[in-house]
């Protein structure tokens, strides 16, 4: 490691130690999504690296809101949702997201089940409906059964110990 000196700690993940098991969950590398929503107020949408496949048959996929957050009841209970996998040169729209979640006035919106806004130029995009939501601990568990499927091929937008950076298939 070109001189680097990696620190190591052991810790037990308490209420002492929250900044730190935060920082260990921060060295795995995710890709960064943008979650969206059609709500009586209007559409929402949130950044988010929670999101996972869960199972092929049926097609589940899932991804994790904070209660913390104050778009946590719009999400827990959407009965339609999107989950969009950011592109490497979409890092603006995963700023827009972590900070205006009602802000829509972006270009090229398209409608998708539900009423659900779809944002262009992701590399993925999963249309899903509520399938299951469980409780885990400070957040929520939401389970999608995947309606409909688009993609597209490209270099991915990552999230690295606090740092968004690319993810490139080479």
């Amino acid at each position: 490691m070109d001189g680097a000196v990696m620190n190591e700690a052991s810790f037990t993940p308490d209420a002492t130690h929250q900044r730190d098991f935060r920082d260990a969950l921060g060295r795995f590398a995710t890709g960064v999504t943008v979650i969206t929503t059609r709500t009586e107020a209007g559409p929402m949408g949130i950044t988010a690296n929670s999101f996972a496949a869960l199972s092929l048959d049926p097609a589940l996929v899932m991804w994790a809101p904070g209660r913390f957050s104050r778009r946590f009841e719009a999400f827990a209970q959407a009965e339609y949702f999107a989950i969009h996998v950011l592109a490497a040169d979409q890092l603006p729209v995963a700023q827009h997201f972590a900070a205006k979640g009602s802000d829509f006035d972006l270009p090229d919106l398209q409608q998708g089940l539900g009423g659900v806004p779809l944002l262009p130029g992701c590399l993925s995009r999963f249309e899903c409906a509520r399938h299951a939501v469980h409780p885990g601990g400070d957040h929520a568990i939401v389970v999608g059964r995947v309606l409909r499927v688009w993609s597209q091929a490209g270099a991915g937008l990552s999230f690295f110990g606090g740092t968004y950076g690319t993810i490139d298939a080479g």
